[in-house]
């Protein structure tokens, strides 16, 4: 079966909504398979931007097959708002479009309790979105979570909001100082959104491997990065699932074996969204450069993203973790004005020089990022469509990085628009053992 996963190889916000509608051409069914709408997807097709919260990017694609797997987390407001929109502008959603039933309700103490404490953190917050994804990924490990499949039989929501919503303003008001929810007022709210979702529900596991069983091609959609994985990541300052290329086996019900290779999304620099540590990050005006030339403001929260630049090392772990077989790299015409480009290759932690990414949150407190200067190519980009196109000082760039991380660049963005891409190599066929077949 030609199943591949697409996978943000930094901290979120790579393009991967982009990627996604890009390769959607050459396939059949999109599945998205962790998160919740505490991540966004800008696409932009024919000039006209759409942005996805939770519904996959292959949306977008007439004809293509999207799912929604059991590893995500809903919001039902925020889902009906996306279908809402789709419709209006045109894209149908009845008949191709399906939620699984055993996916995680986001409910109203859910959001409660994440802001509440996230002002309990204080000076040590996370920099969550405030959307209530954590408690409720928290509640789904606790045995208490609602799932769709029980919001749309109403004896059985009634029942189970009744027990949790007791404990909840329990917490709220006694924990943390917040008035309690009203039990009749989310029970009403909630069954209104049962009745629009239901025609959605599925099994979606007996889907996906229908389309196994059919050997239709199929791409697994993720949603922030690898250094946001909840057990890889930079802790505590990471999402509340499963990031890495393997949360598809588990979010989406499918074996490891099912899994062709791993795409994955790299921006021409990074950014980091939220707080936590930042080897690269540029606080000066350069860094201000790159988030105003890059549009780098998060299509979910609007907050402004940090900048900085390509880390080598950071990337060397992710691809590790993942099983990187092929990168995307986006966005490398925002460095189109700068006259010199850097590449951090290596870390001081502690006045020691390492090539391996820590894994401790305290190592980053004394660390030095070890930088190699390249040529910039002052040349616009947008109009490239060949790898021939890109002027020598950008193909240089790439090629060093596939050196750095050992893994082929087969497509590069060079705008945010589908038609702004250079295919350079087929990426559903590419392997890291074919990077003989990889032109440069």
């Amino acid at each position: 079966m030609p199943a591949y996963v697409i996978v943000g190889m930094q901290w979120g916000d790579e393009g991967k909504g982009k990627i996604v509608d890009y390769l959607t051409q050459y396939a059949e069914i999109v599945v998205r398979h962790q998160g919740g709408n505490n991540a966004g997807h800008t696409v932009v097709v024919n000039g006209r931007k759409t942005v996805l919260h939770l519904i996959p990017s292959g949306i977008l694609h007439p004809g293509i097959s999207c799912i929604i797997g059991n590893g995500t987390v809903l919001d039902p407001a925020v889902l009906i708002q996306e279908l809402d929109s789709l419709e209006a502008a045109g894209y149908p959603t009845a008949g191709r479009l399906f939620f699984s039933d055993c996916a995680h309700v986001i409910m109203p103490y859910h959001k409660r309790l994440d802001s509440a404490q996230e002002r309990f953190r204080g000076k040590n917050r996370i920099g969550t979105t405030g959307r209530g994804i954590g408690p409720c990924y928290a509640d789904k490990a606790d045995r208490m979570g609602i799932r769709l499949g029980d919001l749309v039989n109403e004896a059985l929501f009634a029942d189970k909001l009744g027990a949790v919503l007791e404990y909840k303003n329990g917490v709220l008001e006694k924990v943390l100082g917040e008035p309690p929810l009203q039990f009749d007022d989310i029970f009403a709210e909630y069954c209104g959104y049962a009745d629009r979702l239901r025609p959605y529900l599925t099994d979606a596991v007996h889907m996906v491997h229908e389309a196994v069983a059919a050997d239709k091609r199929i791409i697994f959609e993720g949603a922030q990065g690898a250094m946001l994985d909840l057990d890889h990541g930079t802790y505590p300052y990471v999402t509340s699932s499963t990031t890495v290329s393997g949360g598809v086996c588990a979010g989406a019900g499918v074996g490891p074996t099912n899994i062709n290779g791993v795409i994955g999304i790299v921006k021409a620099y990074t950014t980091r969204v939220g707080e936590g540590p930042f080897p690269t990050e540029l606080t000066d005006a350069l860094g201000e450069q790159l988030r105003t030339q890059g549009n780098e403001f998060g299509a979910t929260t609007g907050r402004p993203r940090r900048c900085g630049w390509f880390d080598a090392v950071q990337l060397r772990r992710a691809a590790r973790l993942n099983g990187m077989t092929a990168i995307v790299m986006t966005k490398s015409d925002v460095l189109s004005t700068l006259d010199s480009v850097k590449i951090c290759t290596a870390y001081k932690v502690r006045g020691i020089l390492t090539t391996d990414f820590p894994t401790g949150i305290d190592a980053f407190e004394q660390i030095e990022p070890v930088y190699e200067e390249m040529p910039g190519w002052k040349q616009n980009l947008s109009g490239c469509r060949s790898w021939s196109d890109l002027p020598e000082p950008a193909r240089r760039y790439i090629q060093r990085i596939e050196e750095l991380l050992g893994v082929p660049v087969c497509t590069i963005s060079v705008g945010p628009g589908r038609e702004e891409t250079i295919e350079r190599v087929d990426p559903f066929t590419l392997t890291a053992s074919r990077r003989a077949d990889v032109p440069g």
